[in-house]
């Protein structure tokens, strides 16, 4: 993969997550004014802001049928699964984790079961307290359908970002952004659903930080990595193919440095552009044959794009009803 075959979207403020229908809607999230969503189609960019008391800011989102958009609200010390309807409604949808307030929340999934997955990458208080190689306070919840607290079923883990749910393997995979691992987990899902068999597909080198995850079909994981700009595809086995790199060799070094030292911060994550990309930090497959790659950014105002010969999963989102967020 060289350079971007082009850009989609507009005005886009913080579109760290990237969600693809077949219809060929994207969304991402937003973090302009009180936090929602904005929507990218044939007709433009649309943002639908929400109606909160206080402002939302959506890290991970998922779509619904009907149209609703889950958003899991990463506030500096406050987090939750949210419900925002197209006209800016918002509904409180999980809001407790085994009985506790949910912590800043990073990402949220929806499965064929309609169960909610939800990841919280920290218990520290600020986030960045545990921007460190000794990371362990992350996990994995999920709530069943109707449920409002959810239950852990993975701790342990090293800044918890995204995770994808392989009901077809009965595998879960999550990345560990800061213990800088791939893991992967066998699902049970019979009587009540569980992980188990944790097992660290790959642990990643010097200046790769695991994002976003996406499954082809082969069976393989694309992940971004904040900070170097990288696109990696990894085989079930552990075996690394390096896709796409756009780093500045001397950001690398400092971060590198302060990642050893246990000084990584705010800065060095702010501040992560290369030639082109803007910290790339999520990614997912769409296009009528689910073979674009439409990427993530955390520090970009569009999403860049690739054809690839690769064909994507198809998301539990991908042909549900839009609803009102149909294009007219």
């Amino acid at each position: 993969m060289g350079q971007p075959d082009g850009w989609i979207g507009q005005q886009l403020n913080r579109p760290e997550c990237v969600l693809a229908h077949e219809s060929g809607l994207l969304l991402v999230p937003n973090w302009s004014e009180n936090g929602g969503i904005s929507l990218i189609d044939r007709t433009g960019t649309r943002h639908v802001s929400s109606r909160h008391p206080f402002p939302l800011r959506p890290n991970g989102i998922a779509l619904e049928s009907g149209g609703t958009v889950l958003l899991a609200h990463m506030g500096d010390t406050e987090g939750g699964i949210y419900r925002l309807h197209a006209d800016g409604d918002v509904d409180p949808v999980v809001m407790t984790v085994a009985g506790d307030p949910m912590p800043p929340t990073n990402f949220v999934v929806k499965d064929h079961h309609d169960r909610i997955w939800i990841t919280v990458s920290t218990r520290l208080t600020p986030r960045a307290a545990d921007y460190r190689a000794s990371a362990n306070t992350g996990f994995i919840a999920m709530a069943e359908p109707g449920e409002s607290n959810a239950r852990i079923v993975a701790d342990g883990l090293g800044y918890t970002n995204e995770c994808v749910i392989d009901e077809v393997r009965g595998q879960v995979w999550v990345n560990e952004t800061f213990g800088r691992r791939l893991t992967r987990f066998k699902l049970h899902d019979t009587g009540q659903l569980r992980l188990d068999g944790a097992e660290v597909v790959c642990q990643f080198d010097a200046a790769t930080y695991p994002d976003g995850l996406a499954l082809d079909e082969d069976g393989h994981v694309w992940i971004t990595s904040i900070v170097s700009n990288r696109i990696i595809r990894v085989s079930p086995t552990g075996t690394i193919q390096l896709m796409f790199e756009d780093a500045e060799e001397a950001h690398l070094a400092w971060t590198e440095a302060a990642y050893r030292n246990d000084s990584l911060g705010r800065e060095h994550l702010d501040n992560a552009g290369g030639e082109v990309m803007r910290n790339l930090s999520n990614l997912a497959f769409g296009g009528p044959d689910r073979q674009r790659m439409y990427v993530g950014n955390l520090l970009g105002d569009s999403l860049p794009w690739f054809d690839t010969e690769f064909t994507g999963v198809a998301m539990p989102h991908w042909s549900v009803n839009l609803g009102s967020l149909a294009a007219d």
